[in-house]
């Protein structure tokens, strides 16, 4: 396919021819692809439809009916949100979609908005990475054949911080029916290209109310403060057990160990948010799935905090283990641990941390009752009354969310 360098919007673009030359009247038309290369307040990286002619166009009407006079009319594309249909190797073996895999599409689609917005004024180019995942439900299952569409907003910026709240739709194309399965709201941070360990500014964006700044400046405040907490207090390891006995701690505890290659990470080197969530999420339904012995579905993540960034060529081990359980669900704790074994001057450190919730259920798809948790030492009574206090205080905060109001 040819690709050309033209000059459009007053910098230079990348233009691909999309198809034969169009008759209109007197004139011929020649559609191309652009891309701009360079920042413009308009059009930057943002793919538009360009028809070009060898002389002058007079007037042509354009898409929406409007008229233009000038050497080439120029209209953005439509770009829509990430949709995929769910396939058998996403799903567990119930058919329903790994948690993993949606927090994966949640994750990439907050990553293109922030990247976009954070490089949408001049300055030093940069890429947007994870910092932290707010606590998100899972609504309802997604299942294979099911088309999931995501779509994100940016809703607040600090001076080096994103806020961007993502929503994924699943579709049954059989009957057009919709439905919400997930809502996330993720915090991403500019690095810069030349130096990665760089943090850079964000540019700020314009609220419609003075309201929503400053509630978003408390959401920033609060998640900040607690991922300070978390990071200092996930200093433990998780250690295997010889002849554990079943339904403790010990018995279901899992951990999976995985080499950092080129496909788990972004063009600069270092792993993508959306591959270490979705690794937590399977180690932490290797747990599930051990201490109950059914089919187990993700039914929410608290905070996910990454500490650190993870590089290629690391070994990472992710470690989940049971920390609370209700009648009807499952806390289990999952730490991720990054060694990088090329680079002795860095020692083994932690780059990740959350709870994940977990239900059992029935071929039916109805929730079971979930055998219980039988702590054993000091530190797993400790962690189990931790998720009881977690549990209980998200259970009162639904509760107060359905009750009328007065």
């Amino acid at each position: 396919m040819e690709v050309l360098l033209t000059r459009w919007a007053g910098c230079q673009a990348r233009k691909v021819p999309l198809g034969p030359p169009l008759s209109c009247g007197n004139m011929t038309l020649k559609p191309h692809l652009a891309v701009s290369l360079a920042p413009h307040e308009q059009t930057c990286g943002k793919p538009v439809l360009l028809w070009e002619s060898p002389g002058p166009l007079g007037d042509l009407p354009s898409p929406e009916g409007c008229w233009s006079r000038g050497p080439a009319r120029a209209q953005p594309l439509p770009l829509s949100p990430p949709s995929r249909i769910m396939r058998p190797d996403d799903a567990n073996v119930a058919g329903n979609v790994h948690g993993g895999t949606i927090l994966k599409m949640i994750e990439e689609a907050g990553a293109i908005i922030s990247t976009r917005h954070c490089n949408s004024q001049d300055g030093e180019r940069c890429v947007a990475a994870l910092a932290r995942v707010e606590r998100t439900d899972f609504l309802s299952p997604m299942c294979i054949g099911e088309v999931a569409h995501v779509s994100a907003e940016i809703t607040y910026t600090s001076k080096h911080s994103v806020e961007v709240q993502v929503h994924v739709m699943s579709e049954n194309i059989l009957t057009g029916n919709k439905k919400l399965t997930n809502k996330a709201t993720l915090w991403y941070v500019p690095l810069s290209l030349k130096n990665v360990d760089k943090v850079l500014e964000v540019p700020p964006v314009v609220y419609s109310r003075q309201e929503q700044e400053e509630e978003g400046r408390k959401r920033y405040e609060a998640q900040k403060l607690e991922r300070m907490e978390t990071k200092g207090r996930n200093g433990d390891i998780v250690q295997p057990v010889l002849n554990p006995e079943p339904n403790t701690v010990s018995y279901s505890q899992s951990s999976l160990i995985h080499l950092v290659g080129p496909s788990d990470c972004t063009l600069h080197g270092f792993v993508h948010g959306g591959v270490t969530m979705k690794l937590m999420d399977e180690v932490a339904g290797i747990v599930a799935a051990r201490h109950c012995k059914t089919n187990i579905v993700t039914a929410s993540v608290d905070a996910i905090n990454f500490h650190d960034k993870i590089r290629k060529g690391c070994v990472i081990t992710i470690s989940g283990r049971m920390t609370f359980t209700s009648n009807k669900s499952m806390e289990i704790e999952v730490l991720v641990d990054a060694d990088p074994v090329v680079d002795n001057s860095q020692k083994r450190y932690r780059a990740a941390s959350a709870f994940f919730t977990y239900v059992s259920l029935s071929q039916e798809g109805k929730s079971l009752p979930v055998p219980q948790l039988l702590p054993e030492t000091e530190d797993e009574k400790k962690r189990f009354e931790e998720g009881k206090g977690r549990y209980l205080q998200m259970k009162a905060k639904r509760q107060g969310q359905v009750e009328p109001q007065p």
